[in-house]
């Protein structure tokens, strides 16, 4: 593989691996909210009307910035009749055609995101409920977590397809517990 590809894959590789294990961390955010609300509805008998969005605004940021790191952990949930029959080659071929639907997918989602959030900014659009919280900052990073997704989708398809020429891309230094795809050298 060329130089600047390995480039891409490390640095991308490097971002989604600090920024998926930053977002675990939202998961406390989401459980103090609702300990919160639970807590002033029951001992202080006052409901809180903005901890169900916020608590969904956290998910939705934990899901998406998460998303990247699930995939290059290989974590995410397959349906795979035929495909652990494979050898590592048939796998990465398999992988490389595949993938080029969801890049197409996640691109046309990233530029619905884009034009979504600079409407959400420009109009200051607001959620239509009680709270009615500004949704561009949620929307940003809803953005940004797709992008992110994105480009762990080309670096993925990257190293598919080192592994299908059989020269594979060794799994960085920096991610304690990356474990090797199937047919990398370690």
């Amino acid at each position: 593989m060329p130089k600047i590809l390995r480039l891409f894959v490390k640095y991308v590789d490097a971002l989604n691996y600090r920024v998926g294990r930053c977002a675990m961390y939202l998961i406390f955010v989401m459980a103090a909210c609702l300990l919160y609300s639970t807590f002033s509805r029951i001992v202080l008998g006052v409901p809180v009307n903005w901890v169900l969005e916020m608590t969904q605004f956290t998910l939705s940021v934990y899901y998406l910035l998460g998303g990247a790191y699930a995939m290059q952990q290989g974590a995410h949930v397959r349906m795979d009749l035929f495909y652990d029959r494979f050898s590592p080659k048939k796998k990465a071929l398999t992988d490389v055609i595949t993938i080029l639907f969801v890049i197409f997918y996640l691109g046309v989602m990233v530029a619905g995101g884009i034009s979504s959030t600079n409407y959400a900014y420009v109009y200051n659009q607001k959620n239509y409920t009680a709270w009615a919280p500004v949704l561009w900052p949620v929307k940003t990073l809803m953005t940004i977590g797709i992008f992110l997704l994105l480009l762990q989708c080309i670096s993925n398809l990257i190293k598919d397809f080192a592994i299908w020429r059989g020269r594979p891309i060794r799994p960085a230094a920096y991610i304690p517990d990356a474990a090797p795809q199937e047919g990398q050298a370690l």
